[in-house]
């Protein structure tokens, strides 16, 4: 939940699975976050928000992305990479939210530089546990940088 007088954050949620997309939603109601909650489905469609092309050209550019690993066109790994090799876009946090509890999955994905790792609770309640702690996080805990554009 936003604090009074806190600026909602700009959220861009990577997800191809609608249940996932859809507890994510219900996680920000239920807490009444009051960020915006931007959706892309493949990882062709992430770059296209972040770089505002084809129907992404209004799209803002977010202060924090959720991001999946397992995507089609380009999987999240390749999505991450590219987001933190660009110096336009490499001070976004990025919290991989994916089901993939492998080591290896982890290491690689710090090694791309995520911001943050977590595995996806099957459990509702735990879920929305899981996305209230990364708000609390990344939108009162931490100073997150101005926006760029």
């Amino acid at each position: 939940m936003t604090l009074p007088g806190a600026t909602p954050i700009d959220v861009l949620l990577v997800e191809d699975d609608p249940g996932d997309e859809l507890m994510t939603r219900e996680a920000f109601e239920d807490n009444r976050i009051g960020n915006t909650l931007h959706v892309v489905r493949d990882g062709e469609e992430a770059l296209d928000f972040l770089y505002k092309r084809g129907d992404h050209t209004d799209a803002p550019r977010p202060d924090l992305i959720l991001l999946d690993l397992n995507l089609p066109k380009y999987d999240g790994r390749q999505v991450l990479e590219k987001i933190k090799s660009d110096p336009e876009l490499a001070h976004i946090p990025v919290v991989v939210l994916t089901t993939s509890s492998a080591e290896e999955d982890i290491l690689r994905s710090y090694k791309l530089h995520a911001n943050a790792y977590v595995t996806k609770p099957v459990d509702l309640d735990q879920f929305i546990a899981a996305v209230r702690q990364i708000d609390d996080f990344f939108v009162q805990v931490v100073r997150l940088p101005h926006r760029f554009g």
